[in-house]
């Protein structure tokens, strides 16, 4: 079975099969009036016309759209039931996120929301935000826990994944976030050494996660703490994530490249060690300036530094109740490019390839390129540019995954 694509006005995509760092982030691959053939859900072929040499059983005219790799949003928190538009209301009237947490909001509003629901409603919930993103372009996103902070609701979040990604038309894949805050029952270490003891082994034994991730950040979990929580997930075979220099300095960033961490995210309070560090390594830095605007912050990640020092750099909605409510990573590149001031080619590419890197899967997706699963979007635009230039609109017309139309 082989599909073509045919039609198309252009297709824009980085290039490789790793991250890419600094100004090779501006490099993408552009054709003009090409065509790209998929056979098994793969890529077998991007360029002109040459259908002879295919033996082509479907055809889709793509209507003069841009086609572009499906997106990789490889930051968010989808599975959690209720949500926080008075909180959001508060914020507009003056009070600061951390103000609002304070007074039991936040986090600790969500846990208790999602403690309450049933394993059913919270996979239904991510159904529906899966959904969501599919008809904004995403094709693969990573989905955290971390509104349990128990073992049975952080289980309950976990296996809500799971089930979800059976019917999915996003590629999930799963993060245990144990250590996004503590719960009102158990503070400091006496809850890591649940995480450590108890969460961690659970999930571990029920194939539940890929990754592990914890929030370093003042007033919630230390450095020496989330130390601890992500070395413990890699004696589970997990990989570690790293909330990582949000609010304050925390040394988050050093940390995740000490610990050879995936990514460390969010970044906006990250020091000049601190890019150095990732500039050397191979941890991504993932950045959410949907965050920054979402809280109306004036603070976002320093793109520019990160980018222009070598470190490979990906976006991320960061789709949660509380500070980025969002599932669009087009509103994501357009902040990237207006607030960040990274290039439009650097933020597809961000927005794609180098999410896909910090996913581990940068082999697989990310690009549009022989060999590859082919997670296709075609845009209503004559080209890439118009992804950032065309604000504040969905311009998303098809989604392909593996293939498939979605």
């Amino acid at each position: 079975m082989a599909l073509l694509i045919r039609n198309l006005s252009q297709i824009a995509t980085p290039i490789g099969r790793t991250g890419i760092r600094g100004e090779a982030m501006r490099k993408i691959a552009i054709y003009e009036n090409a065509v790209i053939v998929v056979r098994d859900g793969k890529i077998a072929y991007v360029g002109p016309d040459r259908r002879t040499d295919f033996p082509i059983t479907e055809e889709f005219d793509a209507g003069r759209a841009t086609a572009i790799p499906g997106f990789v949003d490889s930051h968010t928190h989808l599975p959690w039931a209720g949500f926080r538009e008075s909180e959001f209301n508060r914020r507009l009237q003056g009070e600061t996120y951390e103000q609002i947490a304070a007074s039991g909001g936040g986090i600790a509003s969500t846990v208790r929301a999602t403690r309450a629901a049933t394993e059913d409603r919270l996979a239904a919930n991510v159904l529906d935000r899966a959904r969501t993103m599919s008809r904004h372009g995403t094709t693969t996103a990573e989905a955290k826990s971390g509104y349990g902070l128990n073992v049975a609701d952080e289980l309950k979040q976990l296996r809500a994944i799971r089930t979800a990604n059976e019917s999915s038309p996003v590629r999930l894949i799963p993060t245990c976030l144990a250590a996004h805050d503590f719960p009102p029952e158990q503070r400091g270490d006496e809850y890591v050494d649940e995480i450590v003891e108890r969460i961690l082994p659970a999930v571990a034994r029920e194939k539940l996660a890929v990754f592990s991730d914890a929030f370093v950040e003042r007033g919630v979990f230390t450095a020496e703490q989330g130390r601890r929580v992500l070395q413990a997930g890699i004696a589970n075979g997990l990989t570690p994530r790293l909330h990582a220099d949000e609010f304050s300095d925390s040394g988050g960033a050093s940390l995740a490249v000490e610990l050879q961490a995936a990514s460390a995210d969010h970044l906006m309070h990250i020091s000049e060690a601190g890019i150095g560090a990732l500039a050397r390594s191979n941890t991504v830095a993932n950045l959410l300036p949907a965050t920054s605007f979402f809280l109306m912050s004036q603070r976002y990640a320093p793109a520019r530094a990160l980018i222009d020092a070598g470190a490979i750099v990906s976006l991320s909605t960061d789709c949660n109740p509380g500070s980025s409510m969002t599932e669009s990573m087009s509103i994501v590149m357009q902040l990237a490019t207006l607030q960040m001031k990274m290039t439009v080619e650097e933020s597809l590419t961000a927005a794609t390839l180098n999410g896909a890197a910090s996913l581990g899967l940068a082999d697989e997706i990310g690009s549009i390129e022989p060999g590859k699963r082919a997670d296709i979007v075609l845009i209503d635009a004559p080209n890439y540019l118009h992804l950032v230039y065309h604000f504040g609109v969905n311009l998303v017309r098809d989604v392909f995954r593996d293939g498939a139309q979605v």
